[in-house]
């Protein structure tokens, strides 16, 4: 079976949704994956083959030209793929540019089934507004799609509201579960002094707690938020005891430094910028807590990442999250746009060892049962099959 992959972007560019693509792709190796994305980077290469995908990029490097033009050149260079290699099914990676590449092929072969996935995480307003941009197109990737998935309930309902006429199932992101439980299990074993080193070469003493969040630095992820609700926290417990460990970069980092800076938190918030997602099961395995208090949430893979580090997360009751917390039974709900209400549940579950046990076995016992890449690889192998 020969798939044709579109996305907006592809591997060294890593998001939730390249990663689910590698993830899912290596576990189907009796399958033959191409992908045609954008190029972005002048200094990615035209092809390449990266595991299990012939990776085909179209465009000049020259990154957000290369993403409006994809539409049409992605579709091309998917054209002319087809006619060397007749692939048996497409497969749109979220409902974007790479979507609209997919849309103009299957309207030129109609014959071809058509699988659109959504894993946004983009707040409502965000996406209307893209709608709108580009009109009646938009929803016609719906229409057109022969079968949608989608990484949560609230995805899946977006689907239907777009008009989708196909089914539509709800296939989660998943967790390598053995990359993270190793990590975990390295830091129980380290001895003492191999743990101080590690969080001494991060600027963190032996008792400090550690609050962590691998979150891109945009506003939908409630950055600014948890800065302030850091400041909060220590008010309510009187003396500096934890470090704010900020793993991610974006468009908001100069301001969110700013924030820092204002609050007189430098010696209490660290920021790590990107940090390849192979590298940051170590720094969840020296962690307290993972927060991150999103204004909007397609599912949240580093949500789940955390919980299979065996780390206690707390998030917002929006989007995708409420599939997997459970407030107090595998997380803890927090309010949006609320500092205090962070605040009042890091304070929760440092200070409640019990609760604490609890939530880490009950999300681990989740991700093991629903969140593996291997379940989801099989149901992803099983929709491929059925078209």
């Amino acid at each position: 079976m020969k798939i044709l992959i579109f996305s907006t972007a592809y591997l060294p560019l890593q998001g939730g949704a390249e990663i689910a693509v590698k993830e899912i792709t290596d576990r189907i190796p009796e399958r033959e994956f191409d992908l045609v994305c954008p190029k972005i980077k002048p200094q990615f290469k035209n092809y390449e083959r990266i595991s299990n995908v012939n990776v085909w990029r179209v465009g000049h490097g020259w990154g957000k030209i290369d993403k409006l033009l994809f539409p049409w050149a992605g579709a091309r260079m998917a054209s002319k793929l087809h006619r060397a290699k007749r692939f048996n099914v497409i497969w749109a990676i979220m409902a974007s540019f790479g979507g609209l590449a997919a849309l103009r092929f299957k309207k030129k072969f109609p014959l071809t089934p058509f699988i659109l996935t959504l894993q946004e995480g983009d707040t409502p307003e965000h996406i209307r507004s893209r709608a709108r941009w580009l009109g009646p197109y938009y929803r016609q990737m719906f229409s057109w799609a022969d079968y949608i998935t989608a990484i949560s309930r609230y995805l899946k309902e977006y689907a239907i509201l777009q008009g989708a006429k196909c089914e539509v199932e709800v296939v989660p992101n998943g967790v390598d579960i053995q990359k993270f439980q190793k990590e975990k299990h390295k830091a129980q074993n380290a001895d003492e002094a191999q743990k101080i080193n590690f969080k001494k070469a991060l600027g963190i003493k032996e008792d400090e707690k550690i609050i962590i969040t691998i979150s891109r630095l945009v506003e939908k992820n409630g950055i600014g938020d948890l800065i302030e609700a850091l400041n909060c926290w220590q008010s309510m417990v009187g003396v500096p005891s934890a470090k704010l460990i900020i793993i991610g970069a974006g468009p908001l980092e100069k301001k969110l430094k700013t924030k820092v800076d204002s609050l007189k938190l430098n010696n209490q918030v660290i920021f790590l910028g990107d940090v390849s997602h192979s590298e940051t099961p170590k720094y969840l395995a020296i962690a307290d807590v993972f927060v991150r208090p999103s204004l909007a949430e397609g599912l949240g893979n580093a949500f789940l990442e955390a919980m299979a580090a065996g780390v206690p997360v707390i998030g917002t009751p929006v989007g995708g999250i409420p599939d997997f917390l459970q407030d107090g039974e595998t997380g803890l709900f927090c309010e949006v746009k609320n500092p205090g209400s962070v605040a009042e549940k890091i304070n929760l579950i440092l200070s409640d060892p019990a609760l604490r046990e609890k939530i880490i076995k009950n999300a681990s016992d989740l991700i093991e049962k629903k969140y593996r890449w291997d379940l989801i690889a099989k149901k992803m192998g099983a929709i491929f099959s059925r078209l």
